[in-house]
């Protein structure tokens, strides 16, 4: 399996992306009902990935990285490793 590639003349890896409740729309087509194998530059942090989908910050609510909470503050200096796990929610309303 190759983990990381060459892309526009820059380094990438590839990491999971799951994506959740409304959020779902946003995930590239695929067989999975909710994962897809995303490819993000090596440098990334989680604000990057959150970005390059298209999530607005106010919709990523709840996120993990391979099942660690990452706050706010942390977003913009969190990296990736090649095949981690990027999990996000909406906030959900309900009672």
């Amino acid at each position: 399996m190759r983990i990381h590639q060459e892309h526009l003349g820059k380094t990438t890896m590839k990491i999971n992306l799951e994506l959740y409740a409304s959020l779902m729309e946003l995930l590239p087509p695929g067989k999975s009902r909710h994962r897809r194998e995303i490819e993000i530059p090596d440098n990334a942090v989680v604000n990057d990935a959150i970005k390059q989908v298209g999530i607005p910050d106010d919709q990523a609510h709840i996120v993990l990285v391979n099942g660690h909470f990452v706050c706010g503050s942390e977003r913009d200096s969190k990296k990736f490793q090649p095949g981690d796990v990027l999990a996000i929610w909406p906030p959900v309303a309900g009672g």
